[in-house]
């Protein structure tokens, strides 16, 4: 790592951004710690629970994708077992690998401002409403120092809950635009923006967006792409430690995911 990317670093896992960290340091970093999980898990978010989010809009906003028609919650929640199946695996995107990752922390961050809750729980690893069952992994390219890499988690809701998880983020989206502070296990934390992107079309639902953290000054852009497959959601993201420029998570990795949750 460069001496800009050491010290953001430091500053990121003082925030408990740590899932975002292991992404972004790549599987051989010596300073990354070693994942000894299986990368199934479960739990409920430290955040304060959102309100309510309405019904999907019939025009999606700007960074979603248009919901398929349907109930959405029509297929059964995966077991914990189903979700370590149905996640990705380096026989399924070639070119990728695929490794394990520990499930994030007890205690994540939590926000001044109740609306943004819905984009903490995701930085937190645990989107709301609590998933039944969670499973989590980390990606990197066939060259094992490629940077940034992507972790990629799955959670099973039940009923609506799936659909919920996506109605509250682009609620969130809108509504922290501007940015907004949290804190957590070791003190306060500054995001400064949140913007749409264009989601990729799979799954039967999805949105795309990236926040942008203040780390001592320095800009850290943290990409998020959601994708519901009937009642489970997939969630990828990465990060850029060199600088302001938007990361990217490939399209394959977010069509291999949906193919494999239908």
């Amino acid at each position: 790592m460069t001496r800009r990317t050491e010290r953001t670093a430091r500053a990121v896992a003082a925030a408990a951004l740590a899932a975002v960290v292991l992404a972004a340091c790549g599987p051989d970093d010596p300073k990354k710690p070693t994942s000894t999980g299986s990368g199934a898990g479960s739990g409920t978010s430290g955040s304060p629970a959102p309100n309510p989010a309405p019904t999907a809009p019939a025009t999606p906003a700007p960074g979603t994708s248009a919901p398929a028609a349907g109930n959405p919650g029509t297929r059964r929640p995966l077991t914990a077992a189903e979700l370590d199946r149905a996640i990705l695996a380096t026989a399924d995107v070639p070119g990728y690998t695929v490794g394990p990752m520990d499930p994030p922390p007890a205690q994540g961050e939590t926000p001044a401002k109740e609306a943004c809750a819905p984009l903490t729980s995701l930085l937190n690893g645990k989107p709301e409403p609590a998933a039944q069952a969670s499973a989590y992994r980390q990606i990197t390219g066939a060259n094992p120092e490629s940077r940034p890499a992507v972790s990629v988690f799955l959670t099973t809701h039940g009923d609506q809950g799936a659909a919920t998880v996506l109605n509250r983020l682009r609620a969130a989206v809108t509504a922290c635009r501007d940015g907004f502070t949290t804190t957590g296990p070791t003190g306060p934390s500054t995001y400064r923006s949140v913007r749409a992107l264009p989601p990729v079309k799979a799954g039967d639902d999805g949105l795309a967006y990236q926040l942008t953290a203040d780390f001592e000054g320095d800009p850290v852009p943290l990409v998020f792409h959601v994708v519901r497959s009937g009642a489970t959601v997939a969630t990828f993201y990465t990060a850029n430690l060199e600088g302001p420029k938007t990361p990217e998570v490939p399209a394959a990795l977010i069509t291999a995911q949906a193919a494999k949750l239908r």
